[in-house]
């Protein structure tokens, strides 16, 4: 069984939380929301994803007879709450924005409204993953807008923090834009396309590179990428380069050429050289090796002749960003706003909406957070937060990963241009989030109320 698939993948606190609330009969209905306090220092917007997994987790919650039995066994609960688990399932509405969907600090993503156990219940492995897939769809997406017209794929898995880590991020990475994923189950799993090009130690297996070379195209001759870097990058360019009549004669199709260290730009501007004196024009270049957006961005500002990238580490760890200050907090509960006044980590009351603005262009202009009860700020505001689920199921079938891509690109694409730049984010003027005056004026009141 998947790890993911189990009840117990929570905290302990919300078994103890949701006992309390069983044994005070406590079953009004609650609002809680996910969102994210503060973006991260280098990010100037976040890709939200995620979605599609949170509500299959959602609808197929429940406990089985061994978690069931675990729980009796374990002696912090009430055999009569254990009892109880046995029918317990998700019964509320959810609230999303679409997965694609560039999102800000003070942001509700997803709204949960559902009896408070249930609402409550739900937060850890919402939290998980929404989490790692909008953080890892944020890191793609820079990607994508440093290497506009490249191909880019996904070379995480090996460096991921576990299988579904990895699974996850080919998904949010091809979700925010990237060609594919060399993560084979995410082709079998989500229908995203599958590359692969070949090993050091294959060529090493041979005692020369030429025939490495020829075994390799011998053995996928329907797509081939020859790595070039093992011994002398452009002595192996010129390898390829007299290999070509013959590989031509056997009806192979030489795509493209693989160099994953030393100097990128250099080498692959000598390659280019090297391919195209050679009759080589459409042999594309493809790069790998500790690849990011700040060197993906320099490579290409050098003009390197690159024609496509390959990003692994950190891409599947977020590294310059690797976590998100994302939480899931009570908004509204039995028919009352409720709110949150720890120093440094207040928040917004009630259930909200968040309307989004454009310019005349069409670009992402201001977000304004208010009052779900509120009417839209402003002529041709959007609503961001739809209808997504109730009674604990889908109210429609998921979007398609092609669909939700498309929702990806449109929204990169309507980006203020200074939210494109690779550098850190307090390099540029931060998007207008306005938290309407209803809203603020409700904060208020409740920090008037004793406790």
């Amino acid at each position: 069984m998947n790890p993911g698939d189990s009840a117990l993948v929570t905290d302990l606190y919300e078994l103890t939380m949701l006992q309390a609330y069983h044994d005070e009969g406590l079953r009004d209905r609650a609002v809680f929301e996910l969102f994210v306090r503060r973006l991260p220092a280098q990010r100037s917007f976040l890709l939200f994803a995620g979605l599609e997994q949170a509500l299959d987790y959602l609808e197929d919650l429940h406990f089985t007879p061994a978690e069931l039995d675990w729980l009796r066994a374990c002696g912090r609960f009430k055999p009569g709450f254990v009892d109880w688990l046995a029918d317990f399932r998700f019964s509320g509405e959810v609230h999303a924005m679409a997965e694609g969907t560039a999102f800000f600090a003070n942001e509700p993503v997803l709204r949960v409204e559902a009896p408070i156990g249930e609402a409550q219940f739900v937060e850890s492995r919402l939290l998980n993953l929404i989490n790692l897939s909008s953080m890892i769809a944020s890191k793609a997406a820079r990607c994508v807008l440093a290497a506009p017209g490249r191909v880019l794929v996904d070379f995480g898995l090996r460096r991921a923090h576990g299988a579904e880590a990895g699974l996850l991020a080919a998904r949010a990475s091809h979700l925010a834009g990237f060609a594919g994923t060399a993560t084979v189950l995410a082709g079998q799993r989500f229908g995203i396309p599958v590359f692969g090009t070949m090993a050091h130690s294959y060529i090493e297996a041979h005692e020369h590179e030429v025939d490495a070379f020829l075994r390799f195209a011998a053995s996928q001759p329907g797509n081939v990428t020859l790595l070039i870097d093992t011994y002398d990058t452009e002595a192996a360019a010129r390898r390829v380069v007299a290999l070509a009549p013959e590989l031509q004669q056997r009806g192979v199709k030489l795509v493209s050429v693989r160099i994953d260290s030393g100097d990128l730009g250099a080498h692959a501007r000598a390659v280019r050289a090297i391919l195209d004196a050679g009759g080589l024009g459409p042999v594309r270049i493809f790069a790998s090796g500790n690849l990011d957006e700040y060197r993906i961005a320099a490579l290409l500002a050098e003009g390197a002749p690159i024609d496509g990238f390959g990003i692994g580490t950190h891409l599947s760890t977020s590294a310059d960003a690797p976590t998100l200050d994302a939480v899931y907090k009570l908004q509204r509960y039995a028919g009352l706003p409720r709110r949150k006044r720890s120093e440094g980590k207040a928040t917004w009351p009630d259930a909200k909406q968040v309307w989004r603005l454009h310019d005349a262009h069409g670009r992402l202009l201001r977000d304004h957070v208010t009052l779900a009860t509120e009417a839209s700020p402003a002529a041709g505001a959007q609503p961001l937060l739809q209808p997504v689920m109730r009674a604990g199921r889908r109210l429609a079938p998921q979007p398609s990963l092609a669909t939700l891509r498309a929702q990806a690109a449109d929204t990169l694409s309507r980006l203020p241009p200074p939210l494109h730049r690779a550098g850190a984010a307090d390099a540029v003027e931060p998007y207008p989030v306005i938290i309407s005056a209803s809203l603020q004026a409700l904060a208020a009141q409740l920090d008037r109320q004793s406790h």
